[in-house]
């Protein structure tokens, strides 16, 4: 401890500063040439080094408050001291203390001003006059350097807002459960995929299908031969392209066993569903099963009173069983049709339909040789919370166009 110590005053009285916290765990930073043994402790950021016969001693190469270092590229910030312990100490190889003059000049913003570049993001854009649906974070700086009435960089407001649990810039498109029996009509199908139908547990030959069409499947020639990625550069694929007409994928996903039977239709329909369901009838373990649960949603190849009663009539093992009006997420087989987007139909470059039918068909086999169901976790507990949680955003949204029509009066 005493060396620590010696080489410390001896820095000081250069002109070099070292670290001020001297402990077992946090000591000197030395640079590499002066270290006899160097290992990286995991997960720490602390190095470990020896010198003489005395004990191993840790530097910690990261910024803090008492030493502000400038961070160099291999991203630790040392302050470039050496230490060498009995007969190997001298001045020789001592290193001045590397901070970047812009860092240290770095401004300091308080929280006031946090809080009115964030103000300045969550800002609604109708209500900054400008003719934008949304803000960029040019946009955002620049306003924000006016409300401050100082300059502040591109980096330090993304610093801010990135750090900031409220991201407005941030959207994504949901489904808003419309049906005023929403509960009644998904209920059931939740029961179904957690296994049981009117309070019973289902048998063995019980089968659930979940189906629907994934329409105007588009062939697309492309107007050029794509490029093969090289190094540093991705694939090249052109843009443009013919369009090699359109097809229709019906498909039928069986819930509890991951399996899945599809089918190409030139369209939709009364008449291509009802050829779907004619090829689950025909397979095993279909044809010899008790009762099969189709799940579908309101379209109009399967609408309805009518196409319950018409299923009934091809077989009277079938239960029709509809999802909410605008409320496909319920239906498993979507699920299968977003896989099918992003690894068979992305990017779309088929010379024709055939060779988009194929591919579906190929794929198709490939899913089924290790079938896989989803892991669905929407049960009914967290149904009831959502209606609950909706409803009380209806409340609080009547309340307050409430209040606003009694300040108005």
């Amino acid at each position: 401890m005493r060396d620590i110590l010696t080489v410390a005053a001896i820095a000081f009285a250069k002109g070099y500063l070292p670290c001020v916290v001297l402990s077992r765990a946090t000591a000197l930073c030395f640079h590499r040439r002066s270290w006899s043994r160097l290992n990286r402790l995991p997960s720490n950021g602390l190095l470990r080094t020896s010198y003489g016969n005395g004990p191993p001693w840790f530097c910690s190469c990261i910024t803090n408050r008492l030493c502000p270092t400038s961070r160099p590229r291999n991203g630790y910030s040392c302050i470039y001291v050496r230490c060498n312990g009995g007969a190997a100490a001298g001045p020789r190889g001592t290193f001045p203390w590397t901070t970047s003059r812009a860092g240290a000049a770095r401004r300091l913003f308080p929280p006031l001003d946090h809080a009115l570049v964030k103000a300045v993001a969550c800002e609604l854009v109708a209500e900054t006059k400008q003719p934008l649906s949304r803000q960029s974070l040019a946009d955002v700086t620049a306003r924000a350097r006016k409300a401050l009435g100082a300059p502040i960089s591109r980096s330090t407001v993304w610093r801010m807002l990135d750090a900031d649990a409220i991201k407005p810039w941030q959207y994504k498109y949901w489904i808003f459960p419309r049906d005023p029996h929403f509960a009644e009509k998904a209920g059931p199908i939740l029961d179904l995929y957690a296994g049981r139908w009117q309070g019973q547990p289902l048998g063995p030959k019980d089968h659930i299908l979940s189906a629907d069409e994934k329409t105007s499947i588009q062939a697309r020639r492309r107007c050029h031969p794509s490029l093969p990625p090289t190094p540093g550069r991705p694939a090249y694929i052109e843009n443009e392209y013919e369009r090699g007409g359109a097809l229709q994928y019906l498909a039928a996903w069986d819930v509890r066993r991951g399996y899945v039977i599809g089918r190409c239709e030139p369209t939709t329909g009364i008449v291509p569903f009802g050829r779907l369901v004619n090829q689950v009838l025909a397979e095993e373990p279909y044809r010899s099963a008790e009762r099969l649960f189709w799940l579908v949603d309101n379209g109009s190849s399967h609408r309805g009173k009518a196409a319950r009663k018409r299923l009934r009539q091809v077989d009277a093992r079938i239960i029709l069983v509809h999802t909410p009006v605008h409320a496909s997420w319920l239906n498993q087989v979507e699920i299968y049709f977003s896989i099918i987007q992003r690894k068979v139909l992305t990017p779309n470059d088929f010379a024709d339909l055939e060779a988009l039918q194929l591919r579906l068909a190929l794929y198709e086999e490939l899913s089924n040789q290790n079938p896989t169901p989803f892991q669905w976790k929407f049960d009914r507990t967290k149904l009831t919370a959502l209606l609950a949680k909706i409803e009380a955003r209806h409340r609080a949204l009547a309340d307050a166009q409430l209040n606003c029509l009694e300040e108005a009066a």
